[in-house]
């Protein structure tokens, strides 16, 4: 049984394990989330700290922030490098994800989509115009393709991205290309801009 609730501090041995599992060495370690991070995240916007429990264990964890969304941006730059206090906009009409980590254990048993159907019911009870994130692309620098031509054969469903791929089964529809979103030689340092919109939401490009 999967379930999905708000992380608090107390749970940062769970989160951290999640973490380390999920990007084990040579991952820097200093990249996991610290302590510090996770008070941030609870004290700023508890509601989009969430963490996923297969059969009592923790197996996934998700971080959003509110934000007025608008144009380009790089990861750190739209989440306060990881802090989410300086950039989170309490009125913001757009539930960003910034963070989104499943222990390969628990990968395909549904914790991922456990969270994602948490976040899209989050927009709704908040009254939010739209769920976004910009996702990695990590089978692009392998591919050979241009950037355009590869996203688009993901999203149409010609080829397969390990992360693209599930965002566009959750209902997420590409909007954007960004480019030096994050340092990511698998994705060529690209991000790739994804919404989701209530069902009497309109949905509108950014750029």
């Amino acid at each position: 049984m999967v379930t999905v609730r708000s992380y608090t501090l107390d749970d940062y041995e769970g989160l951290l394990l999640i973490q380390q599992e999920a990007f084990p060495p040579p991952f820097p370690e200093d990249l996991w989330w610290s302590r510090e991070e996770i008070a941030a995240h609870v004290e700023t916007f508890p509601e989009g700290a969430m963490i996923a429990f297969v059969d009592g264990e923790p197996a996934a964890s998700a971080t959003a922030l509110r934000t007025n969304l608008d144009g380009w941006h790089t990861w750190a730059e739209i989440s306060d490098n990881g802090m989410i206090r300086g950039t989170h906009q309490p009125d913001g009409d757009t539930l960003y994800g910034i963070d989104v980590c499943v222990r390969p254990a628990y990968r395909g048993r549904g914790a991922a989509d456990a969270l994602y159907t948490a976040r899209k019911e989050l927009v709704q009870k908040l009254g939010l115009r739209r769920y976004a994130a910009v996702c990695r692309i990590p089978g692009f620098a392998e591919s050979g393709m241009d950037v355009e031509s590869y996203v688009e054969a993901v999203a149409s469903g010609k080829k397969k991205d390990p992360v693209l791929s599930f965002m566009i089964r959750q209902g997420l529809t590409v909007t954007d290309i960004v480019p030096d979103y994050l340092d990511d030689e698998e994705s060529g340092h690209y991000g790739v801009q994804v919404e989701w919109y209530p069902p009497d939401g309109t949905p509108r490009r950014n750029r």
